[in-house]
């Protein structure tokens, strides 16, 4: 059996019972984020380290503000914390900042801040602080101490959902209370478990995908067959959301929260989409391996220096997420019975696919591989995942070598791949990218 994850939106059907004790629950978990925060900025100003999630846990678990949550939600947004410092701090891009405190300003007509408040944050509650009852459509979430303590108040929050029609939910793990600001209402995210029978692979045929930053993905086929997926989208939402947060009078000013929360459902939006489309071509195409380039190191030189891949390059490469995509891929083709193998990538983007022949110098440009040996011209994206397909750097690899392939092999698909371009309102979209096949 193959356990999944799925999460379902629910519309609360007595908001009006339960928006306060949401309020006072969201605002609770600003509150905490704040005072963990402070505590990391001043671990991180006297010894130069950040604390993880259990030394926060450790420091704060008797503050009145920890005790606002539920334990396992009140350890959630530690966690939160953690992730978002230890992301900032292994960044090599000076531009970014520590996560912001979190606080909403309000200004009177002339322009001056007359006060601030905490904004309503995401909670998160565990099984422990869950109480689900299916027949009715109905869950308890347990509250914070510092809610419980008036004699006529409850020690739960009992709410009414309502889900799309068609779905069931069982084996509840977690509920998210979020608040929808355009809407000025919560909703809950239910993440439920789920076990299906493994599927069988459809297919024996192996693929390969090369990651990059042009092309965010080329994945080859064993069919003769090959797709380019360009990062256009994510390089514009790169470079248009980070000048939007600088314009903003404060990182953690309620402006800059929503445009980092957009920046970050977009992104994941992509990477979901892209995942999917390759899962269902490799479906159509009888795949039952995927090869993906292990990109450990890409920063880096063979001395441990950082490499230099131009401004612009330095900028994106900072932005890949590429265990974050491949993690992303590797469920969803599980789902499907098709095997996820990261590949070293080592000579894949110089080595000639056809003959095997490997010389640097035969990417002559972005998008141009041309083969001195055999007189072959072709993208260099999909000639790099094609040896990442055939798994060149593996000696014990029972794929067919570049070397040993017919010198009669067409190599059209080789040079004009297909494209397809990212649309938010109707996802990917096929295109045809033509490549000269004369150098």
């Amino acid at each position: 059996m193959l356990e999944v994850h799925r999460t379902h939106r629910a519309r609360i059907r007595n908001h009006s019972q339960v928006a306060e004790s949401l309020d006072r629950h969201g605002w609770s978990a600003s509150k905490l984020w704040n005072v963990a925060n402070y505590y990391s900025r001043e671990v991180w100003e006297e010894t130069g380290e950040i604390p993880d999630h259990e030394e926060l846990k450790d420091e704060l678990k008797e503050h009145d503000k920890y005790r606002g949550l539920h334990s396992q939600s009140s350890q959630r947004i530690l966690e939160e914390l953690a992730e978002a410092f230890n992301s900032w701090y292994s960044s090599d891009d000076n531009r970014d900042n520590p996560p912001g405190y979190r606080k909403e300003n309000y200004y009177d007509d002339q322009g001056r801040r007359v006060h601030e408040e905490h904004p309503r944050s995401t909670v998160t509650w565990k099984q422990n602080g869950i109480r689900h009852d299916a027949k009715n459509n109905r869950v308890r979430l347990s509250k914070g101490a510092n809610h419980k303590e008036h004699p006529r108040a409850r020690e739960f929050i009992l709410v009414e959902y309502e889900t799309r029609p068609g779905v069931t939910v069982e084996n509840l793990q977690q509920v998210r209370a979020v608040y929808d600001q355009a809407k000025e209402r919560w909703e809950l995210h239910l993440v439920c478990k789920d076990e299906i029978e493994t599927p069988n692979a459809p297919g024996t045929e192996t693929a390969g995908i090369d990651l990059g930053i042009s092309n965010f993905a080329a994945v080859a086929y064993s069919t003769e067959d090959a797709d380019l997926y360009p990062g256009n989208r994510l390089k514009q939402d790169g470079y248009y959301f980070p000048k939007e947060i600088a314009n903003c009078d404060d990182s953690g000013s309620e402006r800059a929260t929503r445009l980092h929360a957009k920046w970050s459902e977009r992104r994941t939006h992509f990477f979901h989409a892209l995942a999917k489309h390759i899962v269902e071509r490799c479906v159509e195409k009888g795949v039952g391996r995927i090869n993906v380039g292990d990109l450990a190191g890409v920063r880096e030189d063979e001395n441990g220096e950082s490499k230099n891949w131009g401004k612009h390059g330095n900028l994106d490469l900072h932005g890949w997420a590429f265990d974050r995509f491949t993690n992303i891929l590797e469920y969803k083709a599980k789902v499907e019975g098709i095997e996820v193998v990261d590949v070293f990538e080592r000579d894949t983007s110089k080595t000639c696919c056809i003959c095997g022949t490997e010389d640097e110098s035969q990417r002559v440009e972005r998008g141009l591989y041309v083969c001195e040996w055999c007189d072959a011209a072709f993208n260099a994206d999909v000639n790099g995942a094609e040896n990442i397909r055939l798994d060149i750097n593996d000696s014990t690899s029972n794929s067919e070598s570049a070397s040993s392939l017919d010198g009669d092999r067409s190599t059209g698909w080789l040079a004009q791949p297909a494209v397809h371009l990212y649309d938010l309102s109707c996802g990917f979209q096929p295109q045809r990218e033509v490549v000269d096949c004369e150098p």
